[in-house]
């Protein structure tokens, strides 16, 4: 927030011009985010559709609660392909998506975001096995009045949040720790403890983020690379799809019904 006052006071005239392309910048940043959540959506949806089946003849398996799967669905849900379905999403994070950022062009970032919601999509399918379609747009319906909230709080605090940073990565980096030993433990205690502090991180990196967007264009504006800030949106948007994402999972642990 600084930043963006220091800018705006130093630009004279072209202090409207930043305004205005901040909105149109932030504009995009939703937009595409919006884009990524439709997209992960619809395939989690077809997804669980067509990893379950209601004839026994077609079926390969069956579930605890159930649900007959189809060969489909016993390879993503059942076999060791599970496990890439469900690590692939973090490699992508921190392996590929900085590569992409420094040599892409910013059409392939985009495509390449689109692609990892359409992956999301997949490792996401089961909550439609899991829960009811009424809680998880229950949930979703919560989380985006409370993404909402938040990221306009970031948008417009003149508080300067951006050294919550280095403890809400560790903070993550923790939770995906606990996650992983949970795997092996299976402990419902735990779950709903990671699922809490999961909540309140996420919740906080989605007003952390929404600043750092807004600061990052208003350093940038002032260079016009119009190729960087065309990626720079779709780094924005990834973030806040993250945020969202992982705030609705963790509340589907408390609001879902199965």
């Amino acid at each position: 927030m600084q930043q963006y006052a220091r800018v705006r006071s130093t630009a004279g005239i072209r202090s409207e011009e930043i305004d205005a392309g901040l909105r149109a910048h932030m504009n995009k940043v939703y937009g595409t985010m919006s884009v990524g959540m439709l997209i992960t959506a619809l395939a989690a949806w077809a997804i669980a559709g067509l990893a379950t089946t209601t004839d026994p003849t077609l079926a390969t398996a069956q579930l605890a609660n159930g649900t007959l799967l189809t060969g489909l669905g016993s390879a993503i849900y059942l076999s060791p392909l599970r496990w890439v379905i469900m690590l692939a999403p973090l490699a992508f994070i921190f392996l590929g998506w900085g590569a992409l950022m420094r040599n892409a062009s910013s059409g392939m970032v985009q495509l390449s975001f689109f692609g990892f919601a359409a992956l999301i999509g997949l490792s996401l399918s089961s909550i439609f096995i899991v829960f009811t379609a009424f809680s998880i747009v229950q949930t979703f319906l919560v989380t985006a009045i409370a993404f909402a909230g938040l990221s306009l709080w970031g948008y417009t605090t003149k508080k300067d949040i951006s050294g919550w940073g280095s403890f809400l990565i560790m903070g993550v980096i923790g939770l995906i720790v606990a996650m992983i030993i949970n795997i092996f433990l299976q402990s419902p205690v735990m779950m709903y403890a990671i699922s809490a502090i999961g909540i309140l991180i996420f919740a906080a990196l989605t007003a952390f983020h929404t600043q750092e967007i807004k600061n990052t264009y208003v350093q940038m504006a002032m260079s016009g690379d119009q190729e960087w800030l065309n990626k720079a949106a779709y780094d924005g948007a990834l973030s806040l799809y993250i945020s969202f994402l992982n705030m609705f999972q963790f509340l589907l642990m408390f609001m879902g019904q199965e």
